[in-house]
């Protein structure tokens, strides 16, 4: 995705921002989420003209929550289903809105979603809510002006915007999933991969420190089609930490 008072040296290209005091949002963790959660709390790129410009897609029409936790409906990105067609008026991307949260397909409910919101790269072919959408390929791109991490050097969290460096948008790596309700009803959601930050020259200053450091992949832009059209087998080589200087965090008032 500060060099400061109490911040590490060689991260002086960071800017950071303190929100609000982090509020606990979650419930009970089930048995395919783990205690070292990462990014529960994002802001979407929902406008139109950043949607086309920095992720070539045109934005879905329903309505969407640009300020997003866990069970809220926002944009995320996939390859279109008909994009191998050859028909060049077919785009190789779509927009389309879902829950943030991956509601897998046997569920019985869509409650799981509020615990699924990350999925850990080093487990996520192996646990039952995600080895689906892992092993079926089902890449997505969440669009994000800035995601918040809590920063507990202080002694108490302080919910901290991370944003790109560059001033544009984060492609955020996931995956999607559809479920049907007992209603008939089909609802869309994603969940974000998560991988380790223990080295990472910012994002391991957030989190309690007696927690395992976290964070989101980050996908270059070059990367974006490349990742959606991924199989399975090359999924793996996309989970990488982005470099410390294309993230930033400020010490302004939101």
């Amino acid at each position: 995705m500060v060099h400061g008072d109490g911040l590490k040296p060689g991260v002086e290209n960071f800017v950071v921002r303190s929100i609000l005091p982090v509020s606990s949002r979650c419930g009970r963790i089930d048995e395919s989420i783990t205690q070292a959660s990462m990014c529960a709390h994002y802001h979407s790129v929902t406008d139109p003209g950043q949607l086309r410009k920095h992720f070539a897609v045109d934005a879905p029409t329903d309505a969407v929550k640009s300020d997003v936790w866990p069970g809220y409906s926002s944009v995320f990105i996939r390859r279109h289903p008909r994009a191998d067609v050859g028909d060049e008026a077919v785009p190789n991307r779509e927009a389309v809105v879902g829950r943030f949260g991956l509601i897998p397909h046997w569920s019985k409910d869509d409650k799981i979603g509020r615990h699924t919101y990350n999925a850990r790269s080093e487990t996520v072919m192996e646990k039952p809510s995600f080895r689906y959408a892992w092993r079926k390929a089902q890449h997505c791109i969440i669009p994000a002006a800035g995601i918040y991490e809590p920063d507990w050097r202080s002694g108490k969290a302080v919910a901290t915007r991370i944003e790109g460096s560059d001033g544009h948008a984060l492609g955020i790596a996931g995956l999607w999933s559809t479920w049907r309700g007992p209603t008939g009803e089909v609802i869309s959601s994603f969940t974000m991969l998560t991988i380790n930050a223990d080295d990472h020259p910012l994002m391991r200053n957030f989190h309690r420190p007696e927690d395992e450091k976290r964070m989101v992949v980050i996908l270059a832009p070059d990367c974006f089609d490349a990742w959606l059209s991924a199989k399975p087998e090359q999924s793996a080589r996309f989970l990488i930490p982005c470099s410390g200087d294309q993230l930033t965090v400020s010490t302004s008032a939101s």
